[in-house]
């Protein structure tokens, strides 16, 4: 025997970009870029097990949803359009119990022309993206994660590693200061939202969580004397739950990008190693890699 447990569907890889106009200067633009996926959960388990497509919300119909209310609602923050997005489904379609909104923002950044920033031309400043995923529940209950993804950083001096596990398969030499580099990818999660007026009411603390969560990674990596990247990645964690109150978790995932130096000694006696090292190579695979969830106990 057999039975069918669970089932999920929807559309993925949306791809849209909206051009909003400031309401008193029409040539003052902003542009937000995502690629979108939506989910749902419902009634359908006829289509799976009975060939019957009588509860199929097309996922045509998704791709076309998605337009239309980007074109009447805003989209910015994320964290609102997702919400829009996922009550509109379970709000429309009786049998859908549950939505799931993942919106990726490709980050486009205003830019100067003779010192000052152009109205309407933007440039894309690395693989940086912003991540929401939101759960809309027919209750009309919202829940809502957003994150930092692609963020690779690098700084020169600051960091050291020593003290570890010394033994017959260790070859690895302590340093009191090296190359520290990660491409960042953070997650917080946010109380949850009654409905989607809770989000509307909530757009402020929103993107002020997702930009004080920027900024302190930013900020802590630059600044912390590293004894480990497990060491810099808590205290990042610690602070963003310690400035948003309503962040209850931050979880990060941080491959440690190497740059090792390069012995020139045989060049003349070149010194490149240690202290004296300036030149290094930089290092694919393999990579360590620390990942840790920094939680709300209070």
């Amino acid at each position: 025997m057999v039975a069918l447990t669970a089932t999920r569907y929807g559309k993925d890889n949306i791809r849209l970009l909206k051009v909003e106009r400031h309401p008193s200067n029409p040539k003052l633009q902003y542009v937000y870029e995502f690629t979108i996926r939506v989910m749902l959960e419902g009634d359908f388990d006829i289509a799976y097990t009975e060939a019957d497509n009588a509860p199929i919300v097309t996922t045509d119909s998704m791709k076309n949803t998605t337009y239309i209310l980007a074109k009447k609602n805003p989209v910015s923050p994320p964290e609102l359009f997702a919400s829009i997005l996922g009550t509109h489904f379970v709000t429309t379609y009786s049998h859908v119990h549950k939505s799931f909104v993942h919106i990726v923002q490709h980050r486009w950044t205003r830019y100067s022309v003779d010192g000052k920033p152009h109205e309407h031309s933007f440039i894309r400043d690395g693989n940086e993206v912003r991540i929401v995923d939101a759960e809309v529940e027919e209750s009309g209950k919202i829940t809502i994660s957003a994150g930092i993804s692609d963020l690779l950083v690098l700084k020169s001096t600051g960091s050291a590693f020593y003290g570890y596990v010394q033994d017959k398969y260790t070859t690895l030499p302590e340093t009191r200061d090296r190359i520290m580099s990660t491409s960042v990818d953070a997650t917080w999660n946010y109380d949850s939202f009654e409905n989607l007026d809770a989000v509307r009411n909530s757009l402020g603390a929103l993107e002020s969580g997702y930009q004080s969560a920027r900024e302190i990674t930013l900020s802590t990596f630059a600044t912390h004397d590293s004894a480990s990247v497990q060491a810099t990645l808590y205290l990042m964690g610690k602070r963003i739950i310690e400035v948003n109150k309503s962040v209850n978790n931050v979880s990060y995932s941080l491959p440690n990008k190497h740059y090792f130096d390069i012995d020139l000694s045989w060049f003349e006696g070149l010194k490149n190693t240690g202290a004296d090292a300036q030149v290094f190579a930089p290092q694919s695979n393999p990579n360590g890699l620390i990942t840790a969830s920094i939680s709300r106990t209070d």
